[in-house]
């Protein structure tokens, strides 16, 4: 009767140890950038260094780095280039800040319409974890 015992109250144990932590909801973070500019200010500095220590704290979870540009400045081969640029510059501050470059993919959008202002449109957004 043991032998029975046992392995069904380990397996009691892993289920709840599983559900003890439920699935975390993918870190979210959007760094704004002036026009045609991919310099990173205090502001931006600030809110990767925030999206760095979540991603620390997830080790496993991957790091979507998306670079956007606005519509009305530039040629199509412009605006993908600037994306890509304000993109590598936010991956570039999230390793300096320990996150392994292997964690980090990064993915040029290019010109993208915004619906009430101009900076929605110039952005890189930081998702952790999905």
């Amino acid at each position: 009767m043991q032998r029975r015992v046992l392995p069904a109250l380990l397996g009691l144990a892993a289920l709840s140890a599983c559900a003890a932590e439920p699935p975390r909801r993918p870190a979210r973070a959007v760094v704004f950038f002036t026009e045609d500019s991919a310099a990173l200010d205090d502001n931006a500095r600030e809110v990767i260094t925030q999206i760095a220590e979540q991603a620390q704290a997830r080790p496993q979870a991957p790091v979507r780095v998306r670079g956007f540009s606005a519509p009305d400045g530039g040629t199509t081969a412009f605006n993908r280039t600037l994306s890509e640029a304000r993109a590598r510059q936010v991956a570039d501050a999230l390793v300096a800040a320990g996150i392994p470059q292997s964690r980090v993919s990064i993915e040029a959008r290019g010109a993208v319409a915004y619906e009430l202002m101009a900076t929605e449109s110039r952005r890189v957004e930081i998702v952790v974890g999905q």
